[in-house]
Order: C-alpha cells, then structure tokens, then sequence
C-alpha cells in the first residue's frame, strides 16, 4: 500500500468579490470544503495545489493568481481517515493557498471526491465548511485579497 504523505494543501478559490467555491465530500455527505489535498512524493506545495484544483475542479490554476499565503496549520487527522496515512501518522500540516477566479465558474467534479458544489459569500462559506482551518481560511480572504490582488 501506497500512504499518503502527512502535508497537504487547501485552495479557497474565489471571485473577486468573495464568492468561495465549495465542494460536498462523496465519503462524508454535509461535509463541505475547499479544495484539499495531500502532496505527492517530490511535488512542490505549488505543485500540488496546482494538480488538486485540476484533480477536484477541472480548473487549469495556472491561468488564475493562485498565492501560496506561507501559512501552515497543523491539525489531528480524523480517525476515519488515518487508515491513508502510515501507521502511528496522527498528524498532518496543511499549507494555505487562495486562488482568484473572474467570476462564478462552473466546474467538473472528481465523482469519486465530491458530489456537488456550490459557490457562496465568504461568510456563509466560512459557516458552511466542517474544518476549523478551513472556516479560519475563509475568514481571512478579505484581508489576503487586499493585500494580494488590491495594492498597487
């Protein structure tokens, strides 16, 4: 068995005007989600990003302004999940990217992933998702568009 590598990325796409895309897990209906996903064996966490939009989304992230925030958290992974990892990995660090689309696009799911998507005002997207890191993600898009895409 091939494990999956305890660090990963999450990419809140959204609009200028923060709308945030979120998607509905396959495995775990209700739970809602940016995109995430864990890196490869010798990707770059740009790399992976890059690939987990496409993977997720069907959304090619070099055309848009996808920003690494040089932002980590660290975080207990689920004990349903820990099955993917290596035995006794009970941790994984999660690095924050944002990626800023013209407007609401529609997108193709991965059908083993997701099920549904939806794109909301970053409020109501921060309220929506299941993850801390991810609502904490959300809630800072305000702040990280301005500094990122609005200074001259």
């Amino acid at each position: 068995m091939v494990y999956k590598i305890p660090v990963s990325v999450l990419v809140a796409i959204h609009t200028p005007e923060l709308q945030v895309l979120l998607l509905e897990r396959a495995d775990r209906p209700g739970f809602w989600q940016s995109v995430t996903g864990s890196q490869d064996a010798g990707e770059t966490l740009a790399q992976t990003a890059r690939r987990e939009v496409f993977e997720e989304t069907g959304l090619d992230a070099s055309v848009y302004a996808l920003l690494d925030w040089r932002k980590q958290n660290q975080y207990e992974i689920y004990q349903h999940w820990r099955g993917r990892y290596a035995p006794g990995v009970t941790h994984n660090t999660e690095h924050v990217f944002s990626m800023e689309v013209p407007h609401a696009l529609p997108v193709t799911l991965a059908a083993r992933e997701h099920v549904q998507y939806l794109w909301l005002p970053w409020r109501d997207a921060a309220d929506t998702v299941f993850s801390w890191s991810n609502a904490e993600a959300i809630r800072e898009l305000p702040q990280r568009v301005n500094e990122y895409y609005r200074t001259p």
